[in-house]
């Protein structure tokens, strides 16, 4: 890379991170997720101000593939953590409840999502017709687990029952929306041969049976006769080569397979040791996702707001984007009230779970930075639908304190269960 290259490159870098965080932190002072902020500062920069001057002098197109690339880096790191936190979440004796509120939270906007692809379809055929289909009617039904865990601990709700149960469901829904994805992806690839596509099977048996045993075993290992501080930075900085290493493996294999790097990286997360990796979780993993948020993933928001152009919008997409958030709250909202309704919770509580589960976030973007990579989406859709992802996840926090008041909520013990929810919320109900 030339010098003038790297320069711009880092200036380039500079500018993202400022530009994040100062509006990361203009929405944290309204209420609302960082993440809001810092999707607005990517649409910002891109082409939609001044008809794309900012972009082409901040970001010119030689320095476009290296932005790319960090940005990629922080989709995988971003997965990896997703996978890690999806399998912490607290599952256990909620399997009834939470099972029944993920597919009703899920299929409703699913099935209406697809119907409405449907009628704009356009000269789309074939497999690439029910692909869309499939694909829009998915990306209606995804719930960001991350910025939601983030929304309940600002509002002092992430040990309150509500708390407790909407991530549940989010993470049992997060989990059927990347299957889902995965699958598609996988049938976008017509050229791909479909023995690779076998191969995830004994891939996952690979990172439970082998990967997952030698990293707990690593991250049990002492950190050395004195338990010094320079020992334990030696220990932890063993820990992150080793992930560091799984992580590019695992995505690099996913990818040759058919599917789509990120799915490798979400994969090593799920199955991370849980026991004798103190180390892992209190000293490595904080450190990395502090960088991932700060460096890396500002650039994939800046990169994803290029292919977001918003100059040329009229009357007719404005209708469209509207209709595009009717489907996409609505079919949310009724989806997971109707299931909450039918195990009895209230009124009340099923409102605000339809309130929190409609927040998409990062994660939408990355599910439509997919679908415009393998080609399901056109740069108009994609533009529409990134302002759909905004709006849905700056709509929890402006309404949720109407719906369920803090001083509502009621704090529960450690490891309580969804099951223990349902009785207490009819006990509520009026």
């Amino acid at each position: 890379m030339a010098i003038g290259t790297a320069a711009a490159l880092l200036l380039a870098l500079l500018v993202i991170i400022v530009v994040a965080r100062v509006l990361g932190r203009l929405c944290r002072r309204f209420g609302q997720p960082e993440v809001i902020g810092e999707i607005a500062g990517g649409i910002l920069l891109g082409p939609s101000l001044f008809h794309g001057v900012i972009t082409r002098t901040l970001f010119p197109t030689e320095i476009r593939p290296e932005l790319k690339t960090i940005a990629s880096v922080g989709v995988c790191v971003f997965m990896f953590l997703v996978g890690l936190h999806l399998a912490e979440s607290r599952l256990r004796g909620q399997g009834r409840i939470v099972l029944s509120l993920s597919i009703g939270s899920m299929v409703v906007p699913f099935v209406l999502g697809s119907l409405f692809a449907i009628g704009i379809v356009g000269d789309r055929s074939g497999r690439t017709a029910v692909l869309f289909c499939l694909f829009l009617g998915t990306a209606m039904s995804i719930t960001a687990f991350p910025v939601l865990a983030r929304i309940l601990t600002d509002r002092q709700l992430i040990d309150t029952p509500i708390g407790g149960l909407a991530l549940a469901v989010a993470a049992v829904g997060d989990f059927l929306a990347w299957a889902m994805l995965s699958v598609l992806v996988a049938l976008s690839h017509g050229n791909q041969p479909p023995w690779r596509i076998l191969l995830v099977v004994p891939f996952v048996a690979l990172l439970v049976g082998v990967v997952r045993p030698a990293l707990a075993r690593l991250a049990s290992r002492p950190a050395g006769r004195k338990r010094g501080s320079a020992a334990r930075f030696t220990h932890g900085a063993g820990l992150l080569v080793a992930i560091a290493g799984a992580l590019w493996l695992s995505s690099a294999a996913t990818e040759w397979m058919g599917l789509h790097q990120i799915f490798g990286a979400f994969l090593l997360g799920a199955v991370m040791p849980r026991s004798g990796a103190a180390d892992l979780r209190e000293r490595v993993l904080p450190w990395v996702e502090r960088v991932n948020r700060t460096v890396l993933l500002p650039a994939f928001f800046v990169v994803a707001g290029f292919a977001v152009n918003l100059s040329g919008m009229d009357a007719g997409e404005f209708g469209l984007l509207l209709l595009i958030l009717l489907i996409a709250i609505g079919g949310k909202m009724a989806g997971a009230f109707m299931a909450a309704r039918l195990v009895r919770v209230s009124r009340r509580h099923s409102v605000a779970l339809g309130l929190l589960v409609n927040t998409r976030g990062l994660t939408e973007l990355i599910v439509l930075a997919v679908g415009l990579q393998i080609g399901l989406l056109d740069q108009r859709l994609y533009s529409l639908l990134v302002l759909m992802a905004l709006v849905t996840t700056s709509m929890a926090g402006l309404l949720l304190p109407f719906v369920y008041p803090r001083q509502q909520a009621e704090p529960h013990h450690e490891g309580c269960s969804a099951a223990e929810f349902a009785p207490l919320v009819r006990e509520e109900s009026r």
